[in-house]
């Protein structure tokens, strides 16, 4: 077949070409793409060589998930596909929210701004409304633009110590803003409230809040293809402004970033380092003991052992991925909304095994844990759509239940 310019170079023509070229950009080998959409090293190959046709759209979404491309023309060529359309649901309350981080407080209000107590108990019942059972994200949006515009407004005023006490809820709450626009078509503000809560750390000059802040920017950075060395360096950085003999706090964050780096080495297929960084957090989850889970970040001995599901899923080490979610409860986790996370990063380890019944099943207990989480993700999304149509006898039934339940029946 000929080709008007090499595969490498600015006009490639090929849906294998095309694939090949996001796969390259991002790092990727083809065994580590391979596992994050459930296929073999030799699929990928064939598919970059066009010895197989373009997949159907489920199969089309997955890959675009996986090499971090929003619009679907970058890979088929057809400008009016755009993965979006087909995989991020979009929130009711979403312009809200955007109207929300768009809104800058410039005019001085008539009211004494909140004090800073009463901003950071606003925030941690926020945070608990986010990990709540039942319609996490309606409840945190239903706040968040009020809360948001106070915090901003007591920066300006407050001065001293309650002006930094104020910058680390105001982080704390752009955290949870980030947490909302996750799996939502607007992944430039995923990008801003990252920025923006790392700033607000920094401005409060606390260890505690800019260690946070470069957990959730390692996260943005990752689905936005930045390089591992950058996320893992950020990270890592982090962690010098730490001391565990400072207590839990510091431990635990310090646990939380080495899961940072395990969670990126993992995504480019670089087992050493991610297996040490995750041994590294493992021995803090250890000295905190299985008591103890951070109030807001979640960290404790089930996220460790919750996220070696995920790393070694993204390793394409799917016997070992299965292995770690058969000695985890997850019912430990005071988090229904990390729970059905979990649940669904399981459900991916077990399609590495080609277990269609166990991902199904997997599937319909994250939906009971937290709807909404199961609704916005797009793994879960996208498997539903595919095992709905193209499942086995076995499964049709449950899968086409599941898939409206997410709202991807056809």
């Amino acid at each position: 077949m000929a080709h008007d310019a090499d595969e490498h170079g600015p006009h490639v023509h090929t849906f294998g070409q095309r694939v090949r070229r996001e796969r390259e950009r991002r790092g990727l080998s083809r065994p580590v793409l391979a596992g994050l959409v459930g296929r073999s090293a030799d699929w990928v190959k064939s598919i970059e060589t066009d010895r197989l046709i373009m997949p159907r759209l489920p199969m089309l979404l997955r890959l675009a998930e996986a090499l971090g491309v929003d619009d679907l023309a970058t890979l088929t060529g057809d400008e009016r596909l755009a993965a979006a359309t087909y995989t991020k649901a979009i929130h009711p309350a979403l312009p809200r929210v955007k109207d929300a981080l768009a809104d800058y407080v410039l005019l001085a209000r008539d009211t004494e701004p909140a004090s800073a107590d009463a901003l950071a108990a606003r925030v941690r019942h926020a945070w608990q409304a986010w990990h709540g059972f039942g319609a996490h994200r309606t409840r945190v949006a239903d706040v968040l633009p009020r809360l948001l515009a106070d915090l901003k407004y007591a920066a300006r005023v407050h001065e001293g110590g309650d002006r930094r006490r104020v910058q680390i809820s105001l982080a704390q709450a752009y955290h949870l803003a980030q947490l909302y626009l996750s799996f939502q078509p607007a992944q430039d503000l995923v990008l801003l409230t990252g920025d923006r809560a790392m700033a607000a750390a920094q401005d409060a000059d606390s260890p505690h809040a800019i260690a946070a802040a470069a957990w959730y920017l390692n996260h943005v950075y990752r689905d936005a293809g930045e390089r591992h060395e950058a996320r893992v360096d950020l990270a890592m950085a982090s962690v010098q402004l730490l001391d565990a003999e400072r207590g839990p706090e510091d431990i635990a964050l310090i646990g939380l970033l080495h899961l940072a780096a395990a969670l990126s080495y993992a995504k480019v297929g670089q087992k050493g380092d991610a297996q040490r960084h995750w041994d590294k957090a493992d021995v803090a989850a250890r000295r905190l003991g299985d008591a103890y889970t951070h109030p807001w970040l979640i960290f404790g001995r089930s996220m460790v052992d919750a996220y070696a599901i995920t790393m070694n899923t993204d390793l394409v080490r799917s016997g070992s991925a299965v292995d770690a979610a058969t000695h985890i409860d997850l019912g430990t986790m005071p988090s229904a909304t990390r729970r059905a996370f979990h649940l669904v990063e399981t459900a991916r380890a077990y399609s590495l095994e080609g277990e269609s019944v166990a991902v199904v099943h997997l599937l319909k207990k994250a939906v009971e844990a937290s709807p909404e989480t199961a609704v916005f993700n797009l793994y879960a999304r996208s498997t539903a759509a595919e095992l709905a149509e193209c499942g086995g006898a076995i499964i049709r039934d449950d899968a086409r239940s599941l898939a409206r339940q997410l709202g991807v029946a056809a």
